[in-house]
């Protein structure tokens, strides 16, 4: 019983009643068990392969199930003869995440394939530990994301008062600064915390070249080996994640790129001193530098001979730290007078220096988006758009993104106004295959929620591959296109069965002061606009174990790219209904049958004890 003060001078009594399986766990331990009293390895056994799904179960799998429930369940230890599991110990098993989880908890994508073909799990402003404006800057939250599982961090560099070092700070904003050096130190010791595939370093620079040789210095010293940069400039797609294991690799623009673009923001149609290779080459300029046909690279290539000078956009020729061959210049339009002298010390050096550090060269589009958006260059690159420049290129260069997107890596991040570290939808930029959709961890939301949910698939390693049709070239140019009326391809059927474990997690009184709480459930998809819709469970009054034995059907068109919301909630008559766990689950994911679901909080976090018992099955 449980008793709750009504009034002062009242109390109220409610009865407790533990959870019991559901009438679907019962039918399916008699199908199997028979007319025993016992389930036994090879019934258990057909039971994961017949219902579960598990085609590849062996009955070792079953004798490891049983053993470890025999371990935490002593009634089984002490009666270790008879020859299975009861029905009470068969519906511990179907309500146990860590035995029976929704999800493959291990990495099962070919992960061989260029980065360009996964969604990476990617943070923006990862050092801030609150809003945009005021927090604190830390390391802490770096650690946080990285134990999550998150694969690119973004570190936005200044200098500090004194001119002499470097700091991680939102600049021209209140937020306090910390020492570069104190965050590459961290990320070098959580790196591969949660995955073993690489670890993107994107820098935000707003350096003097001296501070830039400092940072180059830096970062050499404090990853050694586990810094990778490329050999050659001959690099016509990305490395794939299963080649950058336990390498750390960094993600900017070229120095020089962030220097000019401080002295004039539209250089498109102003060469620049020093130039006169370039402008024999058909005055190719910077500001369209990334809209460069293949026949004008080719050109500019073949004007500076053995130099092999590329657009600054593209992948360069790295020096490598046993390397003393000749560095090549990746700077086509930007050619000082020393710069055969900075070859010659290059070539004196036992590391890179700060250009030789960069594996992916970034940059923003300049002059026409559909230029940047060229997907025909010689050299794979990453281009970063703001979330409106963004959802503006959705409606105007829609295939254009999606074929950039094959070779190249698109990076979106959120508006400048999002002063609270909220975040913006991610499906816009997954639909049209971006790989590096920039979030504020350090915010929470349904935003986050569905980013937290796309990178449970894979073995929660950080790196989920993009669908096929993302990614392959169409015979007559066509390209995917998310708002075509589509064929049903599958229908997600979603059983609710019951819920527990609030009880355990949270105090008496914490959803209401006179009762036990009033649980329901909100089901739902996440995805493309014909797919995407939410349903609910009827509410469950006064009772911290609900169950509900709800069904629900969706209908999916495009299942590669949807999520499974669901979200508990507990009804309040008179203000907003309490927030009670949730999760997000990848659709293409899910292990059909009976399974327990974990929820989490707000921010993500994973509760110790609240569950759900659902059923998912494919028609």
């Amino acid at each position: 019983m449980s008793s709750y003060k009504c009034c002062i001078c009242f109390t109220r009594k409610f009865a407790s009643s533990a959870v019991a399986p559901p009438s679907d766990v019962r039918d399916a331990f008699a199908a199997y068990a028979g007319e025993a009293a016992y389930m036994g390895p090879d019934q258990l056994r057909r039971f994961l392969a017949e219902e579960q799904g598990e085609a590849d179960a062996t009955l070792a799998d079953a004798d490891r199930i049983i053993e470890r429930l025999r371990g935490r369940h002593h009634h089984l230890s002490a009666a270790l003869a008879r020859p299975g599991i009861t029905l009470e110990d068969f519906f511990h098993f179907l309500f146990a995440d860590d035995l029976n989880p929704p999800l493959v908890p291990q990495v099962h994508h070919d992960m061989k394939l260029p980065l360009s073909h996964y969604y990476i799990y990617t943070g923006h402003n990862s050092y801030l530990t609150g809003n945009q404006l005021s927090s604190n800057c830390s390391d802490a939250p770096i650690i946080k994301a990285l134990k999550r599982g998150v694969r690119v961090i973004e570190l936005d560099m200044w200098p500090n008062s004194a001119k002499d070092n470097v700091n991680i700070l939102h600049g021209r904003t209140l937020t306090s600064p910390v020492e570069m050096i104190k965050c590459l130190k961290s990320i070098k010791e959580h790196a591969f915390f949660a995955s073993p595939y690489p670890v993107v370093i994107t820098l935000e620079d707003h350096l003097t070249s001296e501070l830039q040789s400092k940072v180059a210095k830096m970062i050499t010293e404090t990853f050694g080996d586990m810094l990778y940069y490329p050999e050659t400039d001959c690099t016509v797609e990305f490395p794939s994640p299963e080649a950058l294991k336990h390498r750390v690799i960094i993600s900017t623009k070229p120095p020089k790129e962030f220097l000019e673009s401080g002295k004039d923001k539209d250089m498109e149609n102003n060469p620049q001193k020093g130039k006169a290779e370039p402008e024999k080459a058909g005055k190719i300029s910077r500001g369209d530098s990334w809209g460069d046909s293949i026949t004008e690279l080719k050109a500019l290539r073949a004007s500076n001979d053995e130099q092999g000078t590329i657009n600054i956009y593209h992948f360069k020729p790295e020096l490598n730290a046993s390397s003393h061959s000749e560095r090549e210049s990746d700077d086509s339009d930007d050619v000082d007078d020393d710069d055969d002298d900075d070859q010659n010390q290059l070539q004196r050096q036992s590391e890179p220096d700060y250009r030789g550090i960069i594996t992916i060269h970034a940059g923003k589009p300049k002059g026409r988006l559909r230029d940047a958006l060229n997907a025909d260059s010689l050299h794979v690159r990453r281009l970063s758009l703001s979330e409106p420049r963004f959802e503006k290129a959705t409606e105007s260069h829609g295939p254009e993104l999606l074929r950039f997107t094959r070779k190249n890596i698109l990076r979106i991040y959120p508006r400048g106004t999002r002063f609270d570290s909220s975040n913006y939808n991610p499906l816009l930029g997954w639909i049209h295959g971006a790989q590096m959709v920039a979030f504020n961890m350090q915010g929470y939301g349904r935003s986050l929620w569905l980013m937290q949910g796309l990178f449970r698939a894979n073995g929660s390693c950080g790196y989920v591959r993009k669908p096929d049709f993302l990614m392959k070239n169409d015979p007559t140019g066509d390209v995917f296109d998310p708002k075509a009326s589509l064929p049903v391809k599958t229908t997600l059927k979603v059983k609710v069965y019951l819920g527990d474990g609030w009880r355990m997690d949270f105090s008496p009184t914490h959803f209401d002061s006179y009762s036990p709480p009033d649980f329901y459930t909100k089901v739902g998809i996440a995805g493309v606009p014909a797919d995407t819709k939410m349903k609910k469970t009827k509410t469950k009054h006064d009772n911290w174990a609900p169950v509900w034995e709800e069904e629900f059907s969706f209908p999916l068109t495009v299942p590669e790219l949807a999520l499974l919301r669901i979200e508990v909630h507990e009804y309040d008559l008179s203000e907003k209904s309490d927030f009670a766990g949730q999760t997000c689950l990848p659709v293409w994911e899910l292990k059909q049958g009976i399974r327990c679901v974990p929820l989490y909080d707000r921010k993500g976090d994973k509760y110790k004890s609240v569950r759900l018992l659902i059923r998912f099955q494919f028609v």
